[in-house]
């Protein structure tokens, strides 16, 4: 292993007492996540068949969100008949269209240079922000994780409301959200390469955005089936005036809701199905929220977390982490069910 004095003489300058500090904690990050294998593997070249699923739609949405998304939830509008489902279809489809918008903005490069000018940067391209220090491009992403994990609660909130709707709104809310997340986790982590200068639609660089998106599809998946058993009772409930023993076994999500509304009211109050039915679609904005926050978040973070490191590997010639080293086609695989 190179010492400092080392690097000095190949040319190579000393760290800067913030790029150790975050040389430190980003080797701590790493190496937690290879003693546990737990790892996301940017190195593998090998895709899984679900990986392949998601590099497909990471291929095929990476600009914005296309019509195909947009055009059935404008349909699922006049499909619904409540009023109040009618304004969560146009809420849900104007965040559709809000994710369109930041998509255009996060794959631009020319949105990162402009900010890096604001901030007093000249540069003629964003490659050159590879030779500038790590503070500066980590200030380009001030509060990055935070709006994103934001902007995944608000559209998860959404989504999760839809899917309530019978039918056609439980089918519409989980192929939106599934492919809007994958293009927003595609953007995210666009614009945070081209952040540290590197190039997200260079084909080498796509390799680290697709396990991105391969890993918010699987954290996705895991919601569908309590969305839909919350569809399913949103559905079961409605317009119903009496519990029954049948209602209670076939949806576990009313029983239980009925248990806690009981545990908040008066010692012995009776709460009424349509009180359970209607806090069953607050259940779903949740469940769909808290886990788009995460998904969108954990994105921002890990590829912040790969640019920083390579981008420190690069200035001072070091070797990259065994956690991002690896290419073991096995620890892939098994990133994804950790």
């Amino acid at each position: 292993m190179s010492t400092d004095a080392d690097r000095l003489r190949d040319g190579i300058p000393a760290m800067s007492e913030y790029d150790e500090q975050v040389w430190a904690t980003l080797n701590d990050h790493w190496q937690r996540r290879n003693n546990r294998r737990g790892l996301p593997n940017w190195a593998s070249t090998a895709l899984s068949r679900t990986g392949e699923v998601a590099g497909k739609a990471t291929r095929r949405v990476a600009d914005a969100v296309p019509d195909a998304v947009s055009e059935p939830m404008r349909r699922a509008g006049d499909a619904v008949a409540d009023p109040a489902m009618q304004m969560a279809v146009g809420a849900a489809t104007a965040l559709i269209e809000l994710a369109n918008d930041w998509a255009m903005k996060l794959n631009d490069p020319k949105n990162v240079e402009k900010l890096a000018r604001e901030q007093g940067l000249e540069l003629s391209s964003f490659t050159e922000l590879r030779q500038q220090d790590l503070k500066v491009c980590d200030r380009l992403l001030t509060y990055n994780t935070l709006k994103w994990r934001t902007a995944g609660a608000a559209e998860g909130g959404a989504m999760g409301l839809l899917a309530t709707v019978p039918v056609a709104g439980t089918l519409v809310a989980m192929t939106a959200d599934v492919l809007v997340v994958q293009v927003m986790s595609t953007s995210i982590a666009a614009r945070i390469a081209y952040s540290y200068g590197y190039d997200a639609k260079d084909p080498h660089e796509q390799i680290f955005i697709e396990r991105l998106v391969r890993r918010s599809f699987m954290e996705q998946a895991a919601k569908t089936k309590p969305l839909h058993e919350t569809a399913r009772a949103a559905y079961a409930s409605k317009g119903r005036v009496r519990w029954s023993k049948k209602l209670r076994q076939d949806h576990r999500l009313l029983a239980g809701l009925e248990k806690l509304m009981q545990h908040l009211g008066p010692a012995g109050s009776r709460v009424p199905v349509q009180s359970v039915a209607k806090a069953v679609p607050l259940v779903g904005a949740f469940i769909a929220a808290t886990t788009n926050a995460t998904v969108l978040g954990r994105v921002a973070k890990d590829a912040q977390r790969y640019c920083q490191t390579r981008f420190l590997c690069e200035k001072y010639g070091l070797p990259l982490p065994a956690a991002l080293a690896t290419d073991d086609e096995d620890d892939d695989t098994q990133a994804n069910t950790t």
